[in-house]
């Protein structure tokens, strides 16, 4: 693979869609490279929001109890997805691509890197939840790790009873606006936080949050990954990110190649070009792995 070459599949995370990478892949296409992006299932345009959402007036307690219109979504149909798009990809370059997930994105990046190894050059977590054989993600967010993590204040309702985790990027509460700014965006410029905000999706199902890992050695544990560490994130916070690298290095074989930046869980916003510089220098170790 050159370079040049290079396909880059990019996953968003949690309550967001593909546009949180319209800062990042002009970066990488200036540099020749291909950046494909996705709305995953129950995200972006396939989102639905709960009706009492838009009810006038607003009706909080409506909100936190509406059964979520998207509860029965599951990880496997995201898990469908990124793959469909990942077979697309892969003949636009070498036949394989760097697929790189965001936040709860890490959780959709390992299902597909554990059944199409052969189409990964190598997979990216960027502040994701890398987790071990058998751990769903609400496990590992409530680690002790992740105890200062700021974003499950922004829950509201049971998720049970309501069948996803919801929360109310409209709000025009200031407290919980500041709360949502500090949790996912506390670098970002406030026009760029509005405009992201406004992007952000009410409810995630469920079925993403308990879904276990099923990496294994022989497969996941093929493709080389990276792992790009946020310090100042305040949704997957730095030390739950060490930790999940250490355990996932302890199960699996092979050794996760670290990146730093000092930034907030959102530097495809705050620092879209260094994070763009980082992929890239990924491509180019891949390329001299190859």
């Amino acid at each position: 693979m050159t370079a040049s070459k290079a396909v880059f599949v990019l996953i968003h995370g949690g309550w967001h869609n593909h546009s949180s990478w319209s800062k990042v892949t002009p970066f990488l296409e200036a540099q020749g490279f291909t950046a494909l992006t996705i709305d995953l299932p129950g995200a972006g345009v396939h989102a639905l929001a709960p009706t009492s959402r838009d009810h006038r007036p607003f009706d909080p307690v409506a909100f936190a109890s509406e059964r979520s219109p998207v509860a029965e979504a599951t990880q496997e149909e995201r898990t469908e997805a990124v793959i469909a798009l990942v077979k697309q990809a892969a003949p636009l370059g070498s036949g394989k691509v760097i697929l790189v997930g965001h936040s709860a994105g890490g959780m959709t990046v390992s299902a597909v890197a554990e059944r199409v190894p052969d189409l990964l050059i190598a997979v990216v977590y960027l502040a994701g939840f890398m987790v071990p054989k058998g751990m769903p993600l609400l496990t590992m967010l409530q680690h002790e790790t992740m105890s200062s993590a700021l974003a499950p204040k922004l829950f509201i309702g049971d998720p049970i009873a309501i069948g996803a985790t919801r929360i109310h990027a409209g709000s025009t509460d200031e407290a919980y606006r500041a709360l949502l700014k500090a949790s996912f965006y506390a670098d970002v410029p406030e026009a760029d936080f509005a405009q992201a905000a406004s992007q952000l999706h009410c409810d995630e199902s469920n079925a993403g949050a308990l879904a276990p890992s099923e990496i294994t050695p022989g497969r996941f544990g093929s493709v080389p990954r990276h792992y790009i560490r946020c310090t100042r994130d305040c949704a997957v916070p730095l030390s739950g990110q060490d930790h999940m690298i250490a355990t996932v290095d302890g199960s699996i074989d092979g050794k996760t190649i670290t990146h730093t930046l000092e930034s907030s869980h959102s530097p495809f916003l705050s620092q879209p070009a260094n994070l763009s510089n980082i992929l890239i220098d990924i491509a180019l170790r891949s390329n001299t792995a190859q």
